[in-house]
């Protein structure tokens, strides 16, 4: 078993850095403050490659591994967790599912735009009265012959504003339940599509999230993704590969807030020493350092098994569960570390640990991988 990396991985990674230093650092406070999406630094990291990372190279993509992905997120993430969003969102709910389940058709006109970021996606599933229960969505796309005629709300859409294609989750059968439901992509120009006000969030502020309405959109038969009636197990296959993405989102905030821990522990001094040499900071330190090693591995460990064809989703919703923890935990300790300077915006710490609480949240709640990973493990034993 090899645990380094490779001399591909350590490129993505030390383009990924640069990038996040140079391009993303500058301006992050305003734009969290003001709630800015980064339209020039999404543009530039579709022409690095990193809004198609896994997507084959005949559609545009750059036909790299997960684990590729996972590093550059990681990178991404330390600096700002917002821009990782939309470039998970992209990545793992809206290309792979595409490339995945999409006919050649859709693949040729939607996806290297998508693996290029010259457009981006979004994954419409959550619902005002459908979040943990996917099964429950309302959302309706009535058959009708040669079309699908759509009709609902869908929440808590990453990109929703800046997207121009959706993915979007829907009943066609009520009376058969979740194997009544279907995939699709939608064109956001397509007439009765309606975004919703951005919402004011607590973290991620430069990402939009909005509220999409669809009232009696047509969509052509030929934008159903899988087969009919495939709906709700695309959409399961989807989460569980951006779960990973998730996992690395969070593990590069807390790598990112302990790497802020570390130099600001140099640089404070009390008592005569640097607060890096009292024992107190040194345990915290050591603390974080042992949980974000874990978290990686665990990141790593699922998207190897993703890439290998292996099943994953036990995998990915531990790296979830534990990455999402870890980021919270580290981000409240940086504040500490940091004292009252922590609890100022202009040393990021306090941004993060607004950022490290929705990846808790989205893409299935802390308690939906616990109920992930009860239900594989029950089904070994």
């Amino acid at each position: 078993m090899d645990f380094s990396l490779s001399e591909e991985h350590r490129a993505v990674q030390e383009t990924a850095r640069e990038f996040a230093q140079h391009e993303l650092l500058p301006g992050i406070l305003e734009r969290d403050e003001k709630q800015q999406f980064p339209h020039d630094q999404v543009k530039k990291m579709g022409e690095l490659g990193f809004m198609g990372m896994m997507v084959d190279p005949k559609y545009m993509g750059s036909g790299m591994d997960t684990i590729s992905y996972v590093i550059a997120l990681e990178e991404i993430s330390k600096i700002d967790a917002a821009a990782a969003v939309i470039m998970s969102v992209n990545n793992s709910l809206v290309c792979w599912g595409l490339e995945e389940y999409g006919s050649e058709d859709l693949k040729t006109k939607y996806l290297s735009q998508l693996a290029q970021g010259i457009v981006l996606g979004a994954f419409c599933l959550s619902e005002p009265e459908a979040g943990s229960d996917a099964t429950a969505i309302k959302t309706k796309a009535e058959d009708k012959g040669d079309h699908f005629l759509l009709n609902g709300v869908k929440n808590w859409i990453t990109n929703g504003g800046n997207a121009s294609i959706y993915i979007v989750i829907a009943q066609s059968d009520p009376d058969k339940g979740y194997r009544g439901i279907n995939a699709f992509v939608v064109d956001k120009n397509l007439d009765g599509i309606q975004v919703g006000p951005k919402e004011n969030k607590l973290g991620i502020r430069s990402s939009d999230t909005h509220s999409i309405m669809f009232n009696d959109v047509v969509v052509p038969k030929s934008n159903l993704l899988g087969g009919a009636e495939m709906g709700f197990k695309i959409a399961m296959n989807i989460l569980n590969g951006g779960r990973i993405g998730i996992a690395a989102q969070a593990l590069g905030i807390a790598s990112g807030a302990h790497d802020l821990s570390i130099k600001y522990a140099r640089e404070r001094r009390s008592f005569g020493k640097p607060i890096s040499e009292h024992q107190a900071i040194q345990f915290k330190l050591a603390d974080m350092h042992a949980a974000i090693e874990g978290s990686r591995l665990l990141c790593y460990k699922a998207a190897y098994l993703k890439d290998k064809g292996i099943p994953f989703s036990k995998e990915s919703a531990v790296a979830k569960l534990v990455a999402s923890q870890t980021a919270m935990d580290v981000a409240d300790e940086a504040i500490q570390i940091h004292g009252g300077y922590g609890y100022v915006k202009e040393y990021h710490v306090e941004r993060m640990l607004r950022d490290a609480k929705i990846t808790q949240i989205y893409e299935g709640t802390s308690e939906i991988q616990r109920l992930v990973i009860a239900r594989e493990i029950l089904k070994s034993i």
